[in-house]
């Protein structure tokens, strides 16, 4: 070993790998044991981690024990069966061993120069990926850190086509700029606000369209909103429709919301993070929205594929409008065989090569392709379709026994694995209680329910308040979770009302 150096001889680095791997096969092979999440304190994590910096390097053996006991504890355990919070996801073992493989290669995907076959494989699961969804494979297209950055970018390349002036160099405060308007529903993801800001959109400009009776944007809403825009002189920008909202995994009517953009020559962006790959579903794919009529659609593998974090996909339908936004290459960065006049709509070469730095701001890129590519490969469409289709089968059993119960109720269901519960005590299914209900009163025994929950360390819920109030959100997507952890589950959600109620 490199005494001193904290680096190691490859030989040292197997054999350390090596008690890494078989301290995470012991993690897993207990995991049910492991609790998913723990009650803490900032005071007392701070305390047990926030040692000075040592003077000289420490044995690996005490910095991989520490790990497993004064850091894993206290995580929350999103890679765990019993983890239903937010949107749930699952990191493979196959992606795992990816990222090793990545991290040690420790490429820069950046220019086609810089790493010809990092670039050329993430074309080739980008396309893979597209198939998936039912996007058009030959679609401009990126893989990027994750969605929100994904709909930032989107919305970028729809401000600068949208604008009459050239906001590359003049930026939003050109003389005589007209007001930029974004539509949405009101269900969307932060996000679409959040991209606004830094586009210098502002959030004021963000027209927060009202869903119907199933979370789904209203198009006829849509269609008056745009109209009244252009009246009043203001630019409309983009439609950010969702497939799988946050709070209920509700669907935007994608083909008539399509209809509109293309009336009113609208950018249509598809926020399908959650919602893109259940196509894939048998059972499901007729009910799902078609994304492929999106100028730009974002999905998100580390949310469904089984692939760990980062890896999401943004494609664009509308050649070069990235690049146009994105691309500016420095002398240091132009190719030697490349032409340095090259087309700036261009981001592709005639032989197939890409410079992925040109479709996104970011530079120093991971080799995000890699973990893709094990993952599709390993668990192919079969494989994927299963697994998808056994987290519907298990979300459905869920909204199964909550509809046989009473006082549990589901008011906003659902063809994605995400079940909202809301615990209305006294209540069955659809209907109230045997008197008038006291809504601010059930939001807060719906909310100590969810803490009772997530403090036994036995499973893991998140929350949301939609019309109906105060709901419990259960999310189905971990690789790992069976029939006998939605039993768990019951019980501790029924154990958990008890005890609030």
């Amino acid at each position: 070993m490199n005494e001193g150096s904290g680096d190691w001889a490859p030989v040292d680095f197997e054999r350390q790998g090596r008690e890494v791997l078989a301290s995470i096969r012991a993690h897993f092979e207990q995991v049910r044991d492991v609790p998913v999440a723990r009650p803490s304190t900032a005071s007392r994590l701070i305390r047990d981690l926030d040692i000075d910096l040592p003077e000289h390097g420490e044995e690996f053996s005490r910095v991989l024990a520490d790990t497993w006991e004064k850091v894993v504890p206290d995580l929350v355990q999103w890679n765990h069966p019993a983890f239903h919070g937010y949107f749930s996801s699952c990191a493979s073992f196959p992606g795992v061993l990816a990222e090793t493989l990545t991290a040690a290669l420790n490429v820069n995907a950046m220019l086609w120069k810089t790493s010809p076959a990092a670039s050329a494989l993430e074309q080739v699961v980008l396309r893979w990926l597209a198939d998936l969804a039912g996007y058009p494979g030959d679609a401009d297209s990126v893989l990027v850190n994750g969605a929100s950055l994904a709909t930032l970018y989107a919305l970028a390349a729809a401000r600068d086509a949208a604008l009459d002036h050239d906001v590359r160099v003049e930026g939003m405060a050109a003389p005589h700029a007209a007001v930029a308007r974004i539509y949405t529903s009101d269900q969307a993801h932060s996000s679409v606000e959040k991209a606004a800001i830094v586009l210098g959109i502002g959030q004021r400009n963000v027209v927060h369209i009202p869903t119907d009776e199933r979370y789904r944007m209203r198009e006829d809403l849509l269609a008056q909103a745009i109209a009244a825009d252009l009246a009043a002189g203001r630019v409309p920008v983009a439609v950010v429709a969702t497939v799988g909202t946050t709070s209920v995994a509700a669907a935007d009517p994608l083909a008539s919301i399509a209809e509109i953009c293309r009336w009113y020559g609208v950018w249509l962006h598809v926020d399908a993070a959650y919602g893109g790959f259940f196509p894939l579903v048998p059972q499901l794919r007729d009910r799902i929205e078609d994304v492929s009529v999106g100028d730009s659609l974002v999905v998100n593998p580390q949310k469904t594929l089984f692939v760990p974090l980062e890896a999401t996909a943004l494609y664009c339908a509308r050649s070069g409008a990235l690049a146009n936004t994105f691309r500016l290459v420095p002398e240091y960065l132009t190719s030697a065989d490349a032409d340095a006049d090259a087309d700036a709509d261009a981001d592709a070469d005639a032989d197939g090569t890409v410079d992925y730095m040109n479709l996104s701001p970011q530079l120093g890129r991971s080799f995000r392709a890699l973990k893709l590519w094990w993952v599709l490969r390993t668990f192919g469409r079969a494989g994927l379709e299963r697994r998808l289709g056994h987290a519907v089968e298990l979300a459905a059993e869920l909204r199964r026994r909550a509809g046989e119960e009473p006082g549990w109720q589901c008011p906003a269901p659902s063809v994605y694995p995400l079940v909202c519960l809301r615990y209305v005590p006294g209540s069955r299914d659809g209907e109230g209680g045997p008197g008038p209900i006291d809504r601010a009163a059930v939001d807060e025994l719906n909310a100590r329910i969810v803490h009772e929950v997530n403090a036994s360390g036995l499973a893991y819920v998140s929350h949301s308040v939609i019309r109906d109030g105060y709901v419990i959100r259960v999310s189905f997507g971990n690789i790992h979770t069976t029939a006998d952890d939605v039993d768990r589950l019951w019980t501790e959600l029924n154990r958990a009302a008890e005890k609030c109620r």
